[in-house]
């Protein structure tokens, strides 16, 4: 298994947790992102920089990702498309996608879109507190572990 993260919305709390469990784990994580940003130095992390523009780091993470691999991102047809190609997909907040509840999502996202679009406000997402670390750490570990007996 291979980490994936959509680095550029990928909440500063969570990569801290990603990056200690990469470490811990010994399992290969590449962040990919449209901008620099400083990682810690290891043999296990990496950062690969694409250009800027509309999906250009989703379709990169798309290309590399492999069946087994993880995905950490909220972009949610981003996870769509690598659960389709056999990876996990884990939200920021701990919700794993997964080929049973992708599709129901996907169409409340559509929905919102269409919400929006309309002049409906609905918000955005809450900022991540300690019970989204928290699930996303153990959601996170989870995998691992379950990585780790095969």
């Amino acid at each position: 298994m291979k980490i994936w993260v959509d680095a550029d919305a990928c909440p500063g709390v969570i990569k801290e947790i990603l990056f200690r469990a990469a470490e811990r784990a010994e399992i290969a994580m590449t962040l990919v992102a449209n901008h620099a940003m400083r990682i810690p130095p290891s043999r296990f992390i990496q950062l690969v920089t694409v250009s800027s523009g509309f999906d250009v780091a989703d379709n990169e993470i798309v290309r590399r990702a492999a069946p087994g691999d993880l995905v950490i991102t909220a972009d949610i047809p981003l996870a769509s498309e690598v659960i389709d190609k056999g990876a996990l997909a884990l939200n920021p907040r701990g919700e794993l996608y997964t080929e049973h509840n992708i599709k129901s999502i996907l169409n409340m996202r559509d929905f919102m879109d269409t919400m929006r679009a309309s002049g409906v406000q609905t918000g955005g997402p809450a900022a991540i507190g300690q019970s989204e670390k928290q699930a996303f750490g153990n959601q996170l570990d989870r995998l691992i572990t379950k990585h780790h007996k095969r």
